[in-house]
């Protein structure tokens, strides 16, 4: 509704800029209300679009259980290990050695 508006504004502004041809400032103030108006009608219309391709929110985890992706370990913890040591207890779970 706000689209049809602001393009009806701004048809209305380009035919009395037609029409009565005033000389002057007034002539540019109304040139620059149509494109004003144009330019309001197109930024509507787009955000209309948009809308529609919002996809809903995901619905949140039930209580007592973390939202996926969340291992509680932030990025300091992870400077802090010791790659060595993260590499030696994998192959110590799987009992692969590569020497």
């Amino acid at each position: 509704m706000k689209a049809f508006a602001a393009s009806l504004a701004a048809v209305a502004a380009l035919v009395t800029l037609l029409v009565w041809r005033p000389e002057g400032i007034l002539s540019v103030i109304l040139a620059l209300c149509c494109v004003l108006l144009g330019m309001i009608a197109g930024v509507t219309v787009a955000a209309a679009r948009q809308a529609h391709d919002v996809e809903p929110p995901a619905a949140s985890p039930p209580p007592g259980q973390r939202a996926p992706g969340g291992y509680g370990v932030d990025a300091d913890t992870l400077e802090a290990l010791d790659s060595r040591a993260v590499r030696g207890d994998s192959r110590a779970v799987n009992g692969i050695s590569d020497r």
